[in-house]
């Protein structure tokens, strides 16, 4: 694992991503969240050394939309903050994937998409989502959309 730092960006682990820099910069965004607000390190692994956390994510998107992403897993983060129970995969086209789930209030459980700067919406998910955007120091222009989870994981 590794911690990821918010204050000086790096690649590191994004190299092979186009938008490797734009990528790194929304991981450092959802880094600098997570410490303000729950003082969590957020730590990332190798995809290829998470295939837990990567089959948990897919079965979710499967089972709730039918989604199966084309794109290349290159990181994952899998942590519980308070009640919340969080899983991330960030992919080699500069989307980013995470499945909140709220322990104990089945309302507060939902997927959220994530693009950076510079990327196309991936087709598996054009036409099908509207994505609001928000401005950060760190990452530039995100896009983002979500959905709630229905069923039990």
């Amino acid at each position: 694992m590794a911690r990821v730092d918010f204050e000086n960006v790096s690649t590191t682990g994004l190299e092979s991503s186009p938008v490797a820099a734009a990528l790194a910069g929304l991981r450092a965004n959802e880094a600098r969240y997570f410490m303000n607000k729950y003082g969590h390190f957020f730590e990332v692994t190798a995809a290829s050394e998470s295939q837990d956390t990567l089959d948990y994510v897919n079965r979710v998107l499967m089972a709730e939309r039918g989604i199966e992403f084309a794109a290349k897993p290159l990181q994952t983060s899998r942590f519980q903050v308070e009640n919340i129970k969080f899983a991330y995969v960030f992919y080699e086209s500069g989307l980013s994937i995470n499945v909140m789930y709220t322990i104990d209030d089945p309302k507060k459980r939902a997927v959220g998409f994530k693009l950076c700067e510079g990327m196309a919406v991936p087709g598996e998910l054009e036409g099908k989502f509207k994505f609001a955007r928000q401005k950060s120091k760190l990452a530039g222009t995100i896009r983002g959309s979500f959905f709630v989870i229905k069923q039990e994981y």
